[in-house]
């Protein structure tokens, strides 16, 4: 057997070469750069919303809260005057502003059953209808939705007239329903809701095909009806929807109303119309007392960002029994 003298051994082996200190620091930057990029990549991708969100919604905010502080009548050439607290304490002195909160919980709770409890009722009734008829009813329970409010407003107005309208040939009255204090608030809450009904049939009706077959084939082998299936299967499946529903009517109920309060009673007759979304643009743009306008904005902000974030806990709780 071959065998190599220890020299000759020691002149063929392989030896690794040195790693140079530049070498070795160059890998590391290297490295470090590869996770800087990987964690700020993401968010790279968020900026323009985020920036969005800043220049629409955050700036501006920040300057209401601002203006909240400070007596200004809207006009370039005048100069704002610091006033302290004094907006939020004449708020708690001005009798309107608790009249405009409880009139806007009253437009709340008028609208949940056209947002929550109506479109419930009409997608479990409609889910027969299917192929084009099902496309055609889609169409018509949604069109109220995408009608300009002051062009309804115009239509309701006509439908509504005490003498020749057709509400009142229809029903038998003599009622004069939007210059009425007794029944303006009620003309404007039904009015939206046959706005808002249409869209929230279709929230409810893409729950209701996110529920799988599965649910109602197992409680049929078991002998439940089809009422029991609803009551106790599809409807508990469909609270997240619910509680979205709820959400948006919550936030989005002043803002909802505000075209047509403005189109058809101007916040009357006497106030009766008026809530918080409206009396905001009254200080501001008929009054010019932008401080108070401001004032009462962050108030609503604050009640209504309460009442979504218990609103969102409830959500996250039920979505997370569901998911259980």
């Amino acid at each position: 057997m071959f065998v190599l003298e220890p020299e000759v051994a020691a002149q063929h082996m392989i030896v690794p070469a040195p790693s140079s200190p530049t070498i070795e620091a160059g890998e590391g930057r290297a490295r470090r750069w590869r996770r800087i990029r990987s964690l700020t990549l993401p968010y790279l991708y968020l900026l323009p919303a985020i920036a969005m969100l800043v220049v629409w919604t955050y700036r501006p905010l920040t300057q209401a809260v601002q203006l909240s502080f400070h007596s200004w009548n809207l006009l370039p050439t005048s100069e704002m005057v610091g006033v302290g607290g004094d907006n939020y304490r004449r708020l708690t002195e001005i009798p309107e502003v608790g009249d405009s909160l409880v009139r806007t919980g009253e437009v709340i709770l008028g609208l949940l059953p056209f947002s929550v409890i109506l479109p419930v009722m009409i997608a479990f009734a409609a889910r027969g209808v299917t192929g084009r008829m099902r496309n055609v009813y889609q169409a018509i329970i949604f069109a109220p939705f995408l009608v300009a409010p002051v062009a309804s407003a115009a239509a309701w107005r006509w439908l509504a007239e005490p003498e020749a309208g057709a509400i009142n040939r229809a029903l038998g009255l003599d009622v004069n329903w939007i210059n009425d204090t007794r029944t303006a608030q009620l003309a404007v809450i039904v009015i939206t809701g046959w706005h808002v009904v249409g869209f929230a049939v279709l929230v409810v009706a893409a729950g209701i095909a996110d529920v799988s077959p599965d649910y109602d084939e197992a409680a049929r082998v078991d002998g439940a009806t089809r009422s029991q299936i609803d009551r106790w299967i599809t409807l508990p499946l469909l609270s997240p929807s619910l509680v979205l529903l709820t959400l948006l009517t919550v936030i989005l109920s002043a803002q909802w109303t505000f075209p047509l309060i403005d189109t058809l009673t101007q916040g009357g007759p006497s106030g009766a119309t008026t809530n918080v979304y409206y009396l905001l643009w009254e200080y501001g743009f008929q009054t010019f007392d932008a401080g108070m306008s401001a004032a009462v904005g962050v108030v609503a902000f604050v009640l209504f960002g309460l009442l979504a974030a218990g609103l969102m806990r409830l959500a996250e709780k039920v979505t997370f029994h569901d998911n259980r």
